[in-house]
């Protein structure tokens, strides 16, 4: 579990194709030494696991479910990546549940700097923007947000302060860049629940 607060910013040094799966040697010096392989640790919010950890980087193996699901296999060396380690039981939640467990693909359609902070308008799949409300939380790249608005044809807006915007990925994202998108734990199950009822 997590929290969409994102600890650091790391470096993808390299990308290794292997016969089923995908490793990814990250470079965060400041966040290695705290890690230990076996750890979960969100890698622009998809939860993968440690297999091997150095002095200044940390590799993670990623299979074919996650590749299908997230925007893992658009990493090139050099990549820049939202980091988060687990949150520890009894931590101040100072973003929202997230599980790192990304529901699809979205991407950015329009960045507009708007005084001291951005808009940033995502496309994101319909089921999740179904299940999405407005002032309510939203994860993008493993970055817990506040929806704006909601916008037609599966969009949402968000507010992006100075702070996220220069210690997140998301000040570096270019119109049509593809971003991770969890959707509100919370709504999700609420969804579950009306269609298992037969409400729509």
């Amino acid at each position: 579990m997590f929290s969409g607060i994102v600890e650091r910013v790391g470096v993808v040094l390299r990308v290794e194709e292997r016969a089923t799966t995908r490793r990814l040697r990250v470079e965060a010096p400041e966040l290695a030494p705290e890690l230990a392989p076996g750890d979960s640790v969100a890698v622009d919010g998809a939860c993968l696991t440690v297999t091997a950890v150095d002095a200044t980087s940390f590799a993670v193996d990623v299979i074919g479910t996650t590749l299908q699901r997230t925007i893992a296999g658009t990493y090139r060396d050099g990549s820049r990546v939202n980091l988060e380690r687990a949150l520890l039981a009894g931590a101040r939640l100072d973003g929202h549940l997230v599980q790192g467990h990304v529901d699809a693909v979205g991407y950015l359609e329009q960045s507009i700097k708007d005084g001291d902070f951005w808009l940033m308008d995502f496309r994101i799949p319909a089921d999740v923007h179904a299940q999405t409300i407005e002032h309510g939380s939203i994860t993008l790249n493993g970055v817990s947000l506040t929806v704006s608005e909601l916008l037609p044809s599966d969009g949402v807006r968000i507010g992006v302060i100075p702070f996220t915007h220069e210690h997140t990925n998301l000040g570096t994202l270019r119109p049509g860049a593809l971003v991770n998108v969890e959707g509100d734990l919370i709504g999700k199950y609420v969804a579950r629940l009306l269609a298992q009822r037969g409400r729509p």
